[in-house]
């Protein structure tokens, strides 16, 4: 153990200096956008979501640069996250609407007008829809019609629609409600 230790102290200082500073930029990214959305009035659950997705960046950015400090070759580090994430991208090619989905669910999450409870009209010409805004998940929102029916509509497709704002929350309140 002591060989260890001592064979490796500068690698070990170093990684101590790189996961303290990840874990610094972290908190301040964390702290930012809590702070940006509260201004904007997003909700817990999408706030949480963008966190998640940080922190795996962050956790990828951690093991490539542990992997240069304990010495490994950069182009065999570029040689397995490449091989990796061809394997990932063949396969998140078969399902590239549910990327499409998650990646317009950031988009909204920074640059979206409109949020939980306001009422809004999608000018679709095949399935015109006017709802209120129920929620804002990763891939689609829901939305609730005038009748009642609850419809999940796909966050990419919110994003290539014209989409006018009828009401601000318009969300009712009865009073009731625990």
């Amino acid at each position: 153990m002591i060989d260890f230790l001592s064979a490796y102290k500068y690698e070990l200082i170093t990684s101590g200096i790189v996961l303290l500073s990840l874990l610094l930029i972290r908190a301040i990214t964390n702290f930012t956008i809590t702070k940006v959305a509260k201004k904007n009035g997003i909700n817990d659950a999408r706030i949480r979501l963008i966190r998640r997705y940080l922190t795996v960046l962050f956790l990828l950015i951690a093991v490539f640069v542990e992997a240069y400090i304990f010495g490994t070759n950069p182009k065999e580090i570029t040689l397995i996250f490449s091989s990796v994430f061809a394997i990932i991208g063949i396969g998140l090619f078969a399902i590239w609407s549910i990327l499409s989905n998650i990646t317009s669910g950031i988009i909204m999450f920074f640059n979206f007008p409109y949020k939980v409870g306001d009422k809004i009209e999608i000018h679709d010409k095949d399935f015109p829809i006017t709802a209120i805004i129920e929620d804002i998940r990763a891939f689609h929102l829901h939305l609730r019609l005038e009748n009642g029916d609850l419809v999940t509509y796909p966050n990419n497709l919110i994003l290539q629609k014209a989409v006018t704002l009828v009401e601000k929350d318009a969300i009712e309140d009865d009073g009731d409600a625990v």
